[in-house]
């Protein structure tokens, strides 16, 4: 195999934690708005951890693009 194909392979699987972010950031939407239906007077107090959910699952996604791009750009 090249090394040039073996790049786009590696950079193409990095790019797998894209879709686990998506996946677990409809997971906590999903999530925090069902709680919030039920129980609408603790919405408030809850909506900072789904934040913080939300930006750790967007950090992670995040980090896949980058070790994409370093394959594909620095090796």
């Amino acid at each position: 195999m090249e090394a040039d194909a073996a790049k786009l392979i590696g950079a193409g699987l990095a790019c797998f934690a894209l879709a686990g972010a998506g996946i677990g950031i409809g997971n906590i939407f999903g999530s925090f708005l069902s709680a919030a239906i039920r129980n609408p007077s603790a919405a408030d107090g809850q909506w900072g951890r789904a934040l913080l959910g939300f930006a750790l699952a967007e950090a992670t996604g995040l980090f896949g693009l980058v070790v994409a791009f370093i394959i594909l750009f620095v090796f």
